[in-house]
């Protein structure tokens, strides 16, 4: 079964000073934090809740997906 290690995980702070953490290839999986670390830590917890019920209806999980990263800058 696959690990979180095996998906590209995006990382970004929140407007609110938080930060947000989350699996593109797998829905809601995702989670936030008051720090990046936190929000990584909360996000692994995330998906071993996701890979266990999975796991129990005898589904695969979903392959990973390419993403790409834009930066908008308001001027």
């Amino acid at each position: 079964m696959k690990r979180l290690y095996d998906y590209t995980v995006v990382l970004r702070p929140d407007d609110n000073g938080t930060f947000v953490a989350f699996v593109p290839a797998i829905p809601g999986c995702h989670a936030w934090g008051q720090t990046s670390q936190e929000a990584q830590t909360e996000l692994l917890n995330v998906f071993e809740m996701i890979k266990e019920e999975h796991e129990e209806e005898g589904r695969m999980l979903p392959a990973d997906v390419d993403v790409s990263a834009t930066y908008a800058c308001q001027s």
